[in-house]
């Protein structure tokens, strides 16, 4: 469990000091900014409107065993079929076994943050089952072999011309290619896979409860490609991704548009209700969806940090935090990095071996002050922290440190017991390594002002 900590820190650190990363992370979240600070503009009272999608937010997840088997309901009514599943494991098995029936051996998907959870592409891979990626961010990760950076753009650490070298390692492009021709060429690549997949797999936006609709926002149309060729569609959606009405799409796809991208609204927006109907000409002959838990179940447990569901990843929070702009997305090694994914990782994945991303923050407030549904993010953070501390997370060494601090700042005697020169050797030799590495120690005063203020009355 303690790896898990440690080689964060070491990448971490690492990471820091990339100059490279960091010129190329700036500029990117730079015209982001730009972005959405001009798709915020647009709101006529952008606070009324985060407030109102925090209480939608808040009824569904109190009332989260009444909207789910209405979704269900109404889904299955029009043809779709629904799968629950618990775990990893359980999702990865029901998929497998559709797209066996099928007699498939490929697949096409569009951008899912739910089948990165449940690494859909190395499990189908060892099935000898093709998974392409469509969106074309995710398409230049998975040539590289890495895991999405960011939950909204997976491709934001790579420069353009870091992409023309890898379309030119892989297809042959010209090394001063445009991002025009690069986009291109993915196009012309990906096109006939659309038609010979036998699944098309997605995730979905948001669950619509009294319709019993997906909900799809994207921005190149690779997932209606994904949905409308292949004859199977299967959506991966977590459970907390439900919202009561389809009026409320009306609130909750502005706020997913302008915090994720700084847009009005995403260029395709899509609603589907189950799989082809006989009076419909396009769409999939068979539509699953499948929920999935996978401890979110243990988050809605807690009733501090349950707010965390609340969630639409709109990628807000990780674009506002200084300590994702410096250490990258691929330090905190789960599916969901940031703030937000520091918030619910330790739930969805066990405290004891990621408590340490709790303590990946300022706690400047910055992302709670972003968030589109007003998650109290650091607060969340302080909460996981004491929870780690209540189920006796921490190690000895921790618990014996802060035991010896905690006795030492108690009484000013005792602060004052131990001399300057005594206090600089423990900075000096305990402590360098951890807080010295790139910066001079502090130089403690002989005496402590308590001291000295002390012997100043007696003068």
């Amino acid at each position: 469990m303690m790896k898990t900590a440690e080689d964060f820190l070491v990448k971490a650190d690492e990471k820091a000091f990339d100059l490279d990363h960091r010129t190329i992370i700036n500029h990117n979240i730079g015209k982001y900014n730009v972005a959405v600070a001009r798709g915020l503009s647009k709101f006529e009272n952008l606070e009324n409107s985060k407030k109102k999608a925090n209480v939608i937010k808040w009824r569904v997840m109190e009332n989260l065993d009444k909207y789910l088997p209405e979704f269900e309901a109404n889904f299955q009514r029009k043809g779709g079929k629904v799968i629950w599943a618990n775990d990893v494991e359980e999702a990865q098995r029901e998929i497998l076994n559709i797209i066996k029936k099928a007699g498939g051996t490929s697949v096409i998907k569009s951008k899912s943050m739910t089948t990165e959870e449940i690494h859909l592409n190395d499990f189908l891979g060892k099935h000898n089952i093709e998974s392409l990626e469509s969106d074309l961010g995710e398409y230049i990760v998975q040539l590289l072999g890495q895991a999405p950076y960011h939950i909204v753009t997976p491709a934001m650490h790579l420069s353009k011309q870091d992409i023309a070298k890898l379309f030119h390692e892989h297809f042959g492009t010209p090394l001063d290619a445009t991002p025009e021709q690069l986009t291109q060429k993915a196009r012309e690549l990906l096109r006939e896979k659309y038609l010979s997949a036998s699944v098309g797999i997605t995730g979905g936006n948001f669950l619509i409860a009294d319709t019993g609709s997906i909900a799809l926002t994207e921005n190149e149309g690779n997932a209606r490609l994904c949905t409308t060729f292949p004859k199977i569609h299967i959506a991966i959606v977590g459970i907390e991704k439900i919202i009561p009405s389809m009026a409320d799409l009306d609130l909750f796809w502005p706020l997913l548009a302008s915090h994720g991208t700084g847009q009005n609204l995403t260029v395709y927006n899509t609603i589907l209700s189950g799989p082809r109907q006989p009076r419909e000409t396009d769409g999939p002959e068979e539509m699953y969806v499948i929920l999935l838990d996978n401890g979110r179940s243990n988050l809605l447990a807690q009733k501090e940090q349950r707010q965390a569901l609340y969630c639409i990843r709109c990628g807000a929070c990780l674009n506002a935090c200084p300590v994702y702009k410096n250490i990258g997305g691929h330090t905190y090694d789960t599916t969901y990095s940031g703030p937000i994914g520091s918030m619910i990782t330790p739930h969805l994945k066990g405290m004891k071996e990621f408590k340490h991303l709790s303590y990946a923050s300022t706690l400047c407030g910055k992302c709670t002050e972003v968030c589109p549904v007003k998650i109290d993010i650091h607060k969340m953070l302080l909460a996981n922290r004491r929870d780690a501390v209540a189920a006796h997370e921490n190690t000895r060494a921790e618990n014996f440190g802060w035991k010896i601090w905690k006795k030492g700042m108690a009484k000013r005697s005792t602060m004052d017991m131990f001399g300057g020169k005594v206090k600089n050797f423990f900075l000096k030799v305990l402590f360098k390594k951890i807080w010295g590495k790139y910066r001079e120690m502090p130089e403690v005063a002989p005496k402590s002002f308590s001291k000295q203020y002390e012997e100043s009355k007696k003068v």
